[in-house]
């Protein structure tokens, strides 16, 4: 098995928590930026590879009609699809950010790497089908890889549906999301008592509730981690302004504060793929360098943590 791809069925991903680790050595020699592998890992329902860093759509594709930004995200995109990229996570609630992505993947090739994600946010069984199907008019692909539900927003009505779309085959997984901590109770018991593939919530170096309950948990019921806000909304870079990156942080094959802030995220055994958003090709390319290459062990993880708190 590659070093830097996790392949873990459902039933040896638990077990394999310190494999993965294991797998994101530390003690291999630094690598040229051509020879850096791409850092791959599996979603536990099917063992299928996804990038572990991918594209989140909240605020920056939200500019429908502005030839301009469309010129500039079309850039953007393309980064994304050069540097291995293929996870893109929107919603309805986004303004006209799936709107926007249509039209970008029709600009952009992309040979087929695609894994689309989005949500359904509304209430009721009729309103959420046929938000959905506009999400998918919206894209102009054939089907979602992914439909999750936002926010747990008529969760009941909606995973009914969710589950007869993919016995159907219309998508091929589903799954719950938040980016509120209120809602992390109501989250657990979901993922306890229900079939699902991926859930999505916010985790960051600044912000590691996650990792007592939700992290083990989704280990425990072999389920997909999509990490949003992993820059806590900038805030990870305010607190780091003006501070050096500090030069162990070469080991892990990391040049700068933003790939240091993902590179902690993804090198979580559990988190899947993490999904932030921007609009600048410079950043694109920053962010993207996150997966590649090696990534911090636990020792290591604790030693970045500690060097942000102390800033």
């Amino acid at each position: 098995m590659n070093a830097n791809t996790y392949r873990m069925s459902r039933r040896s991903f638990v077990g394999s928590l310190a494999a993965a680790f294991a797998a994101v050595w530390l003690d291999s020699p630094a690598l040229s930026a051509a020879e850096k592998p791409l850092i791959r890992k599996a979603i536990p329902a099917t063992g299928e590879t996804l990038p572990v860093i991918g594209l989140g759509t909240s605020l920056t594709l939200d500019v429908d009609g502005d030839e301009t930004a469309l010129a500039g995200l079309a850039e953007v995109l393309r980064e994304f699809f050069a540097n291995g990229g293929e996870v893109i996570d929107s919603s309805p609630m986004y303004g006209s950010a799936e709107q926007v992505i249509g039209v970008l993947l029709k600009r952009v090739a992309h040979r087929g790497k695609l894994f689309a994600a989005t949500k359904v946010w509304t209430d009721g069984r009729e309103a959420g089908i046929r938000q959905m199907e506009t999400s998918l008019r919206k894209w102009g692909i054939r089907r979602f890889d992914l439909m999750q539900i936002h926010n747990l927003r008529d969760w009941r009505t909606h995973l009914k549906t969710l589950k007869a779309w993919k016995a159907e085959g219309k998508i091929r997984y589903i799954g719950l999301t938040t980016s509120h901590g209120r809602f992390h109770r109501e989250l657990e018991a979901l993922m306890r008592s229900e079939p699902l593939d991926f859930v999505q919530f916010s985790y960051n170096i600044a912000n590691r509730t996650a990792e007592k309950r939700l992290l083990p948990l989704a280990a425990e019921r072999g389920i997909a981690v999509l990490v949003n806000r992993p820059f806590q909304r900038g805030e990870l870079f305010r607190r780091t302004r003006g501070a050096e990156l500090p030069g162990w942080a070469a080991e892990f094959d990391c040049t700068s504060w933003g790939q240091f802030f993902l590179k902690y995220i993804v090198s979580h055994p559990v988190v899947t793929c993490a999904i932030p958003a921007t609009a600048k090709v410079r950043h694109m390319r920053d962010n993207m360098a996150a997966g590649f290459g090696r990534l911090p062990d636990p020792t290591m993880r604790e030693k970045m943590a500690a060097y942000v708190a102390s800033l």
